[in-house]
């Protein structure tokens, strides 16, 4: 799935209006699986100049990338910080946890050949989802939709929940990200026919 979407879920899933720490964690969570991708992948693309093809179509795949992979996205290592957070009795934990843990678990279902090792250290498997969120291929043209869908729903959900302003901004900077690239195909797609 898109990050602003895992971003959105985990927050309507696990943030609690008033419990600032709570919601914080559940977004920390939900971006925590991706934050790895987006460091190698922005200093390659930003700061060395490396050609987007060879980031996601070489380097992504490499044994060197997957090992950081398969640490943050690891539901074993998940799933025990969340057992010592709920034995810890720490919302904080809970919500931390629990938001990368539905991350992984919606990633798990919705990535066909570009999937984690989300069992390690037990194994190194990686699960070829028959359903893509992004590749046509795999219904990413019907999984897409629902996912942006989904998404805006939720930021529905979380604007009735949070009313304070700077939430409210987040939210809305979120529920954009996850619709611009609509908004764009639609304006290339319309212009090209």
């Amino acid at each position: 799935m898109n990050t602003p979407a895992h971003l959105i879920f985990g927050m309507t899933v696990f943030g609690k209006a008033g419990r600032p720490a709570v919601t914080g964690a559940a977004l920390a969570g939900a971006m925590i699986p991706d934050l790895s991708l987006y460091l190698m992948a922005g200093w390659h693309l930003q700061v060395l100049g490396t050609p987007p093809g060879v980031v996601f179509g070489e380097l992504y795949f490499s044994d060197a990338w997957q090992s950081i992979f398969r640490i943050d996205n690891s539901v074993i290592l998940w799933g025990i910080a969340l057992v010592l957070g709920v034995m810890g009795r720490s919302p904080v934990m809970i919500a931390l946890c629990g938001a990368a843990l539905l991350h992984l678990g919606l990633d798990f279902l919705m990535h066909h050949d570009d999937g984690r090792a989300h069992f390690w250290p037990i194994t190194n498997w990686i699960f070829m989802s028959p359903v893509s969120y992004w590749d046509g291929d795999h219904y990413g043209n019907i999984v897409g939709p629902l996912e942006v869908v989904a998404s805006l729903m939720c930021c529905a959900v979380l604007w009735r929940r949070f009313t304070a302003m700077w939430l409210r901004m987040l939210i809305t900077a979120l529920g954009l990200m996850e619709f611009a690239p609509v908004i764009v195909f639609t304006i290339m797609f319309a212009g090209a026919s």
